[in-house]
């Protein structure tokens, strides 16, 4: 099992008075025909960092942060959750922790919430958080619903734009560092980030087929072991 970061967040408090205030919206369940094309972007950063996937309706936000994760490049390796709504009415919603974390006492539970008890028209837009600590925040968008295609399959990626930063680089600012670092011999870091990073990084490399053979096979994937989403 991966390692999970339980560092403490200013979100806490904000987090706490939600989860008392926000009542959770009934949404009709979409057919099983229904898919959602969603664009995650990564926010605040320079460098365009997003993916525009598709994925059925019915799938769990749990099934979703699977895919988010291998289609931007991530590991898995620190804590996640999706925020929905507005302040001062957010909902935290993220994995159930197997161990008691201060930050993830009041959050529901991704596995029981519905992608489209969340997103239910077009131009719906939820935040998915992953590690605390760098706080890589990426905006969710629900761009529109479509009929499921004959023979295709889902989840799958369709476009996207630019590298996954790499793990525990500091979030978008350490990540402007660390390019600055790899791209300058002379840096005082450049040999200890690439070394980090086996040796070589290109952050405009972006694999669509590399991605999708992922989603085909994440059966096999320690993330997601629930077949055809």
């Amino acid at each position: 099992m991966p390692a999970r970061k339980t560092t403490k967040t200013n979100k806490t408090t904000a987090r706490k008075a939600a989860s008392k205030k926000a009542p959770a919206p009934a949404s009709a369940a979409p057919t099983a025909a229904s898919v959602f094309q969603i664009k995650v972007a990564l926010k605040n950063s320079k460098l365009p960092i997003w993916r525009r996937i598709e994925v059925r309706g019915d799938a769990t936000l749990g099934e979703l942060h699977a895919i988010i994760q291998m289609a931007m490049g991530w590991n898995n390796s620190h804590l996640h959750h999706f925020i929905v709504g507005k302040s001062p009415n957010l909902r935290f919603i993220g994995a159930p922790a197997p161990y008691e974390v201060d930050d993830m006492m009041d959050e529901e539970n991704e596995d029981q919430i519905t992608l489209g008890q969340v997103m239910s028209a077009a131009k719906t837009k939820i935040t998915y958080e992953y590690d605390f600590g760098d706080s890589w925040e990426h905006e969710v968008v629900l761009e529109k619903i479509v009929e499921a295609e004959a023979g295709a399959h889902y989840p799958r990626c369709v476009a996207g734009e630019n590298a996954c930063p790499p793990e525990d680089v500091g979030g978008v600012w350490g990540y402007v560092d660390f390019l600055q670092a790899i791209n300058n011999p002379e840096h005082n870091q450049h040999e200890e980030f690439l070394e980090r990073v086996g040796g070589e990084f290109d952050p405009e490399k972006f694999d669509l087929d590399a991605v999708n053979e992922l989603l085909k096979n994440r059966e096999n994937h320690e993330l997601n072991g629930r077949g055809n989403i």
